[in-house]
């Protein structure tokens, strides 16, 4: 019996996908459990996997987009693995002897005959090749001598036929090394429709601040050893800023609201969304309930997110649902930016490279170490003041961290 591997839904909003790479081939035979292949959207990739033992037959090629429900591949129940082949029993020197012809019987032996296609008459080469790409000479049109196969055919026929449109893309840049063309993934086209969506729809203003970084590297340093011996993980930069952002939002609750047609929804919950750069684009994983969970529960969370955001293991239900967001280009070494908009949300609140600088302190010039914030907020929700009010919290809360519920 046959199965077919049909593309799941793998969220409300996504229709189609990438077949970004098999991990089986046609012919191998597959356990319930094993990796089939990766399937690429413009939100998540996951590994799509056998539920059926058998031999695989793909029937969609690396790279290409397919739709949900569409049968990429079948599972063939009615063949069975392959046996481990047995030793070889080593003939006896009779049984050698009785095999073999006689010098006499092999010159009375008619001469084989060969067919003038040259599909038989492989030399070594060729027939490494076509034993190892599977190929069948018959079905090879030769070039040599009595219409022998020669390297060059059997390499040619191994060759994987040319889409349309890659040939155009290939014949377009033969000459030429000025530039390269290629299609960009599901993932990089819907972060492009998002931002230039977020451009159109909303009235994006960007307002700044700064603060300094004093006090909670001071205490981050003296609570290092002692929460990372308690939690299994180290206290970084990010739970303070989330911690401060609730309590922002609290003050604020405007940010913590959305626009939906000509109303405007307003959250009392706090999922929090933490972007992240990985090698397919940005992502923003959301954590859930930010308000209710402690130091090391919001840590966990973000390293869990940042390494399933590496291996591309993030689910749809991880990306959904925010309600405010923050992004760190400080890591990159940004000192200053206009962070865009993650629609409906109303704000998004820009984190940069910590840099120590002169500074005013009660009267004398004092180096700091001073990180600046940037608020970005739709303007048509929230207005000026509110905005400046809420950026002012989160630096009231950063630079004097005993403001902030500290439970460690």
């Amino acid at each position: 019996m046959s199965i077919e591997v049909k593309i799941p839904a793998v969220g409300e909003s996504i229709s189609s996908g990438v077949v970004s790479v098999w991990h089986k081939k046609s012919g191998d035979f597959v356990n319930p459990g094993d990796a089939l292949f990766t399937l690429e959207t413009d939100k998540v990739s996951t590994e799509i996997v056998a539920e059926n033992a058998g031999v695989l037959e793909t029937k969609a090629a690396e790279g290409q987009e397919v739709k949900i429900g569409e049968i990429v591949a079948i599972i063939d129940e009615s063949k069975a693995a392959p046996a481990k082949a047995a030793p070889a029993e080593k003939k006896t020197d009779a049984a050698e002897k009785k095999t073999k012809p006689t010098v006499e019987e092999a010159k009375k032996a008619p001469a084989p005959k060969q067919k003038s296609t040259g599909a038989e008459v492989l030399s070594p080469a060729v027939r490494r090749i076509v034993e190892e790409e599977h190929l069948e000479p018959e079905k090879i049109s030769g070039t040599g001598k009595d219409g022998r196969l020669t390297k060059g055919d059997v390499l040619a026929a191994a060759q994987p036929k040319e889409k349309k449109e890659d040939r155009e893309d290939r014949q377009a840049q033969q000459g030429t090394d000025r530039f390269t063309r290629k299609k960009m993934s599901p993932l990089r086209r819907k972060i492009a429709a998002q931002l230039v969506m977020a451009q159109q729809t909303a009235a994006i203003l960007t307002t700044f601040n700064e603060c300094d970084m004093s006090a909670v590297q001071e205490l981050r340093a003296k609570s290092q050893e002692a929460f990372t011996k308690k939690n299994g993980i180290k206290l970084g930069l990010m739970s303070f800023f989330i911690k401060a952002c609730v309590e922002a939002l609290k003050a604020v609750p405007v940010v913590n609201g959305r626009i939906e047609e000509d109303d405007f929804i307003q959250n009392n919950f706090y999922d929090i969304g933490v972007a992240v750069g990985t090698e397919r684009g940005l992502v923003v994983p959301i954590v859930r309930d930010a308000d209710k969970k402690s130091f090391a529960e919001l840590e966990l969370d973000i390293a869990g997110y940042a390494v399933k955001s590496r291996e591309g293991k993030l689910k749809i239900e991880d990306l959904q649902g925010g309600t405010f967001t923050i992004s760190n280009g400080g890591v990159y070494g940004s000192l200053l930016s206009t962070p865009i908009l993650n629609p409906p949300q109303s704000g998004i609140l820009g984190m940069h490279k910590i840099m120590p600088r002169p500074v005013a302190v009660n009267g004398k010039v004092e180096v700091r170490p001073m990180m600046y914030l940037a608020l970005s907020y739709d303007h048509r929700a929230v207005d000026g003041k509110e905005a400046v009010t809420f950026l002012i919290k989160v630096k009231e809360c950063i630079e004097d961290p005993k403001k902030l519920p500290l439970d460690f």
